[in-house]
């Protein structure tokens, strides 16, 4: 039977500093958990460690061993400060930490600067608009638990970019931040566009800023996108950005991805 995330969350064992879960294959990219889940687990479970938290607003995560089976999410308090608290958080299988995350959460504070330059693409198809596809031989978490369309028209050139409509299918009990964390790591990197489909690849580290405080967005549906910049040696990094569905800017990102072909 497929698990959505608030039901893996609710049925999950409660731990002294976290939780402990087994998880779903449906869950899984490739042999290991996708990074999305993985972060979600983990930023769930410092908020739960955290207690009262301000708005989440950034956090590194480091993808270091599949993600499998049964597993024990723990989370820690690093430091409260004034208007920011910083909680790190790690999935730990058979004794070994396969992932760790660190998070940092701050309230708003009075600021004379404004600076807005994260304009949605200009040529994007309206999610009204836009196709949605099923690939069932992809990744078993991205079948099984997100709607997705296509948010760019098909061009002649190929180009090491990604862009989707994405949203999570079962958003129900699910805090909105954890939600869009769930979300924002569903595109393949950018690169699989020049690349073969069998090519392996894995991510190694990932940073995300986010842009508000209280991400809210149209029935779910979040604009994804993922621009590779660079690949040389079997590594590849890559720019991610995330809008609501009105195009307001709502997430900012990097990712390190391994190539191995």
């Amino acid at each position: 039977m497929t698990k959505t995330f608030a039901e893996l969350l609710a049925q999950a064992t409660v731990l002294a500093d976290g939780i402990a879960v087994s998880v779903p294959e449906t869950w899984h990219q490739g042999r290991t958990a996708y990074g999305g889940f993985s972060t979600a687990l983990t930023l769930a479970a410092a908020m739960k460690v955290g207690g009262e938290l301000p708005p989440l607003r950034s956090a590194q995560v480091s993808m270091i061993a599949p993600v499998f089976g049964e597993v024990e999410v723990r989370a820690r308090l690093v430091r409260r400060g004034r208007n920011a608290v910083w909680m790190a958080a790690e999935i730990v299988r058979e004794g070994e930490v396969a992932f760790t995350a660190s998070f940092v959460f701050m309230g708003p504070v009075d600021s004379a600067l404004h600076i807005n330059d994260r304009p949605a693409p200009t040529d994007r198809i309206a999610l009204a608009d836009a196709r949605s596809f099923v690939n069932e031989r992809g990744p078993a978490f991205l079948y099984n638990h997100f709607d997705v369309r296509f948010a760019l028209p098909r061009g002649e050139d190929k180009r090491p970019e990604m862009c989707w409509w994405v949203r999570a299918r079962d958003r129900a009990g699910i805090d909105p931040m954890v939600e869009l964390i769930l979300c924002a790591d569903a595109l393949p990197p950018g690169v699989m566009s020049l690349l073969t489909p069998a090519t392996p690849v894995s991510t190694m580290q990932w940073q995300v800023n986010l842009l508000t405080p209280a991400p809210k967005t149209e029935d779910g549906w979040w604009l994804l996108r993922s621009t590779g910049d660079y690949a040389e040696q079997g590594c590849s990094s890559q720019r991610m950005a995330i809008w609501n569905a009105e195009g307001a800017p709502i997430l900012a990102g990097m990712q390190s991805v391994a190539l191995f072909g």
